[in-house]
This record gives C-alpha cells, structure tokens and sequence, in this order.
C-alpha cells in the first residue's frame, strides 16, 4: 500500500480519474500535506505492508541514504531506487524473526558448543573475538571478522559442516536429548526450507527475536534481520533497497552485506520497539521511529463506543481494518464507505474521517502517516 513505481496501489473507486495512487498524488499533490510534500519532494514517503510469513524471509539489510544512491548508480537492476529503507514490523500474531547480533557471550557459547559453526569462523577469528570482550571497538572489528569469515566460507565447506550438524541435531533430538545447546528446533525449521543455505548458521550470530501481538521491532539501516514467522504489519520509507545474503531465492550480495552491516551486540530485548499511548485519545498508540518518514498509529475502539473519530492529521495516511466493521463518512468522500476487515483508505492531509461502528466487537485499525 503506497506508491512506489514498483508496486503502485490502485484506486477501487470508479469514479475517479486516477487509476493508482501515484496518479491521485501527482495530479492532487495538496493532498500530501505542505510539510511533507516540501520534504519529500512531491512524493507519499512510506509504504505500508501485510506480512504474513511461514518460510522465513532472507537474511537481509537496508542500507543508509549515501549507501542506497552509490547502490543504485552502481547496480540498477539489483537496487531499484536511491532511498533508504528503515522500517518497521508490528506483530499481529505470535511473531518470530531474527535481528541484530548476539551478545558477545551468547556467540561465544555457540562457537564452543556448536563445533560446526566454530568450524566455519575458524579457531583465530574465534579467538579475536574472544580477547576483544570489554572493547567496543575492537568487539565490532573481530565480530566483523567473525561473520565475514562464516559468510564467505567455500560452498563445499559450509553445505559439508552443515550436514554434519542437521544429522548430529536431528539424532540427539531422535534421542530425546536437548538440542538447545545448538537452537536445534530453529535450526531443522530453516534447513527444511532453505537445505545447504549458509544463512542457517546467522541464527549463531543474531538475536532471536519473538514479539507478541501489538509489539513491534524497528529496524534502521545496516541492521541485520530475517523474519522467520508469523502475521505482521509492516512501515518502511518508500524504497524497495534490499542488500541480502542468505535464506533466499533472490539477488545474494555478501560483500555488500558484510561490509555495511552494524556489528553492535546487544540482547533480544533490545530490539523490541515500545509504542506510546496517545495523550490526545486513548484509543491510539503510537509506533513513532527515530525517522521523519513514517509513524504507525494503532487504533483500538472498544466495544462500547459506536461513533468514532479519526482525527485529521497534516499528513495524507493509509487506513488499514484488522478487526470490526463500520461505515465511514467524510466531507471528501462522494458517499459513505463501508470497513470491514482488509478494508484500506487513503486519507487526505487534513481531512476527518467519521466512523459508525456497526461490529459487537469494537475495532482495530492501523494508521500509516508522516508527522513531521
């Protein structure tokens, strides 16, 4: 949902003009909002997603603005747009992905009890890593070492120590032993998806992250990540920049990947991104990152209220029903529309939307929108 040359929305309403919503916006660029349209030079900065994942999505980085426009000079038909790509993923359900690296003491720990990953980083590299505790700096050069080494390993080498490892986890684990010592159960799930793929290692070196409904993870540039499963909604800034090196069908780019990424260790619990209730109404809470292009709002009416509001902001927004039902009325709006589940809206800068909720239930929206 945005409007991105890639995958431009379309217009359901017959009775306008424009048939995708990048043609509404070039021909109503008022509609953005002044700030934003000055800001983002005429252009709807963010696109919004429904992610619903159950073979875990590539082991993957976005690179930074000066990253992105070298990229796209460089390689067009790799890197389609020159914008950088921070986004963020609120779970909808149960939600598992990984991201960011381990703390140094939770990789070292995989390297002395998993001897097939150790392996691949080499007894050196380890070592480095191991004497560089207490230093920020040299922590991130040896961890760079460490991960670059993994990556790069020779074809043979890596499917090799692999299959070593399947059969070694999937054995114990026939055996009723504890494979937890070598994330056995994540392990099998990504080799059965992506068989002799390096990327099945990355669970060593990133931090398994496991939200719950409504809880969210941000992910800013050169972070590492891979979502591995669940239903999520999704905010990124409007590029389709994607730098990745593993669990993948797609482009790989590990030189590209290794040199870029963030090698800061830090825990799970970290990468879990709070959202604020709004002051204003209590109904909303928002998911606002450390970049202008984008704020989520998730919007929960409760059962007993039967009129709602949805306030208008200086930013145009996209309106997405999770839950419930409604009719929608607004002075832009021809007649009113009907909300049910799946139901998106775009909403002009400026302009209200009144809601009368038909569901029992109450109902949850998500809200994409610009606040500069």
């Amino acid at each position: 949902m945005g409007a991105h040359p890639k995958g431009d929305a379309q217009i359901k309403d017959n009775r306008i003009g424009q048939t995708t919503l990048g043609q509404w916006i070039t021909h109503f660029p008022a509609c953005l909002g002044s700030k934003v349209k000055d800001c983002f030079q005429g252009n709807l900065p963010f696109l919004f997603k429904v992610l619903s994942v159950n073979t875990a999505l590539s082991i993957q980085a976005h690179p930074n603005r000066e990253l992105a426009a070298y990229l796209h000079e460089q390689f067009p038909e790799h890197y389609p747009d020159n914008n950088h790509k921070p986004e963020m993923a609120i779970a909808l359900t149960h939600f598992q992905g990984l991201c960011g690296f381990r703390p140094l003491s939770e990789i070292l720990g995989f390297l002395k009890s998993v001897p097939e990953f150790h392996a691949l980083v080499g007894n050196e590299a380890t070592e480095e890593l191991r004497s560089s505790m207490g230093d920020e700096v040299l922590t991130s050069q040896a961890l760079k070492k460490c991960f670059t080494r993994m990556m790069n390993c020779e074809k043979k080498v890596f499917v090799d120590q692999l299959n070593m490892l399947v059969k070694r986890v999937s054995e114990e684990g026939a055996a009723g032993k504890d494979t937890s010592a070598s994330y056995g159960d994540l392990l099998l799930r990504l080799h059965s998806q992506y068989p002799g793929d390096i990327g099945c290692f990355s669970i060593y070196f990133l931090n398994h992250v496991i939200l719950e409904p409504d809880q969210a993870m941000y992910l800013g540039a050169n972070e590492p990540h891979a979502y591995l499963y669940g239903d999520c909604i999704e905010c990124m800034a409007c590029s389709d920049n994607t730098v990745r090196a593993g669990l993948t069908p797609k482009y790989i780019d590990v030189g590209t990947l290794c040199e870029m990424l963030n090698y800061s260790p830090s825990p799970a619990s970290s990468k879990i991104f709070p959202c604020v209730q709004d002051p204003s109404d209590p109904c909303v809470y928002l998911y606002d990152p450390p970049v202008p292009d984008f704020t989520v709002m998730r919007i929960q009416v409760p059962p007993n209220v039967k009129q709602y509001s949805v306030v208008a902001v200086d930013s145009a927004s996209i309106l997405l029903v999770i839950h419930g039902s409604a009719t929608a009325a607004s002075a832009a709006a021809h007649s009113d529309i009907g909300l049910r589940r799946g139901t998106v809206l775009f909403v002009s800068a400026n302009e209200g939307v009144v809601l009368h909720i038909t569901s029992q239930s109450g109902m949850v929206m998500f809200r994409a929108c610009c606040l500069l």
